[in-house]
């Protein structure tokens, strides 16, 4: 019994062995595999309850477990969607092959790294076939918000490099000043003009005219202005009509004191703002806030446009589309103007390592996992995402060759062992005879 369990130790022992050598040489294999987790192979003895005193050999077994939790590290690249996901967290992915037989919703699978470019369509796809997934982007830019437990509004990335786009102005920010000494009772009361350029939802330019008419006192200074708006889309039709009134004193000379509205928006003091309505909806027009010089003032002799700033742009075409770090894709057009058109969630699950592996370095949620969760990238436990980047396999092939020397010289001993007890029974065979 002894003689029998010494070979069937041995035997276990070479199926160990063959197995860590298995591990051993997928690593290898994939050193320069990006994004490869390395497999581990473990060894746990078997123990056999002897009878009589007597010992019998329990051998080995071996198991093996994907590290997926231990990443590579990070390298760059020359294309913009080139990602890697840095520190915790998996991007969403799916096959290609999943879109095109178009039965339902695709399987979400998770990856750490991947090289992606426009196909045809203008989906964000890899070499091997794996599409980004992200979340879609309203016309605004603005994310919806989406339940963050399950993959179903994720949807694949798609860039349109053709795509047109305008945004219209919502805002305009003034910064005027205007003479004190033009409300003289001595001045001629010419009125200042200013013309404001704005885009209109159809992206064309239009303006929106100010005429700043000052009020002239029997004698000294009024410090008071009349301001009319008119909107080039309407035939120049007036908006809005206000009264600027500003300040002489000492500390706050020259700030505004009051606005009264004649018609057009009322005018909010605590945000220096009013809205106008042109005609493709309304406007909010910042002319400071009362008691500050952030917006219009009144100093000196001249009249001074000191800083016009307004959002929106013409019409433009997509010519680059980049992931920033909190997984936003944004599209860059030949205005200048950028939009957020979709946004890559990060997922998490408590027990990556329980993932099942699948091929092309994804992997698939499982019970052993436990239940995934979608995070913006940068947020909660998990890392950013990095552009113009890869990561790398996480094999050490220094270690590898170590290990498979051990594995090697273990594998001998125990074919070692099976030779010595073969030898043995020969004997007792012969004892017999």
């Amino acid at each position: 019994m002894t003689i029998s369990s010494s070979l069937n130790a041995s035997v276990a022992g070479l199926n160990a062995n063959a197995t860590r050598l298995a591990t051993i040489s997928d690593n290898i294999a994939n050193s320069s595999t990006f994004g490869y987790r390395r497999i581990e192979a473990d060894f746990e003895s078997l123990v056999i309850s002897g009878n009589g005193g007597g010992y019998s050999a329990g051998g080995v077994r071996a198991s093996t477990q994907r590290l997926i939790d231990q990443g590579g590290s990070i390298v760059s690249s020359s294309n913009p969607t080139d990602l890697a996901v840095r520190d915790r967290g998996f991007l969403p992915v799916a096959q290609v092959s999943d879109l095109t037989v178009a039965n339902g919703d695709p399987q979400m699978l998770l990856t750490t790294t991947g090289s992606f470019r426009t196909d045809s369509e203008g989906r964000l796809v890899t070499e091997s076939g794996l599409v980004l997934l992200g979340w879609p982007a309203n016309p605004d830019g603005t994310v919806p918000a989406f339940s963050r437990d399950t993959s179903a509004g994720l949807e694949p990335v798609q860039i349109n490099v053709n795509q047109l786009t305008g945004e219209p102005t919502t805002s305009v920010d003034l910064g005027v000043n205007l003479p004190a000494t033009e409300t003289r009772f001595d001045s001629t009361g010419d009125p200042q003009q200013l013309s404001v350029e704005y885009f209109d939802n159809l992206g064309t330019s239009e303006n929106i005219s100010l005429e700043f008419t000052p009020t002239i006192p029997a004698d000294g200074l009024s410090n008071e202005w009349t301001v009319a708006l008119r909107d080039s889309a309407q035939n120049n039709a007036l908006i809005g009509e206000y009264v600027l009134t500003f300040d002489a004193n000492r500390d706050t000379g020259g700030t505004l004191l009051d606005v009264q509205t004649i018609s057009g928006g009322p005018y909010d003091p605590t945000t220096g703002a009013l809205i106008v309505d042109v005609a493709s909806g309304p406007i909010e027009v910042s002319i400071g806030r009362l008691g500050t010089s952030d917006g219009l003032t009144q100093l000196s002799d001249s009249f001074a446009p000191l800083s016009i700033a307004k959002d929106g742009s013409p019409v433009g075409n997509m010519t680059a589309a980049e992931v920033d770090a909190n997984g936003f894709v944004r599209a860059s057009f030949d205005t200048g103007a950028s939009r957020i058109i979709y946004q890559v969630p990060l997922v998490d699950l408590p027990n990556p390592n329980g993932m099942i592996a699948m091929d092309q370095q994804t992997y698939r949620p499982s019970t052993d996992s436990g239940t995934f969760f979608l995070w913006d990238a940068g947020d909660g436990p998990t890392g950013d995402i990095v552009a113009f980047a890869r990561q790398e396999s996480a094999t050490d092939v220094a270690g590898e060759l170590t290990d498979m020397i051990q594995t090697q010289r273990a594998y001998s001993s125990n074919a070692k062992v099976i030779q010595t007890v073969d030898e043995m029974l020969q004997e007792t065979t012969n004892i017999i005879r």
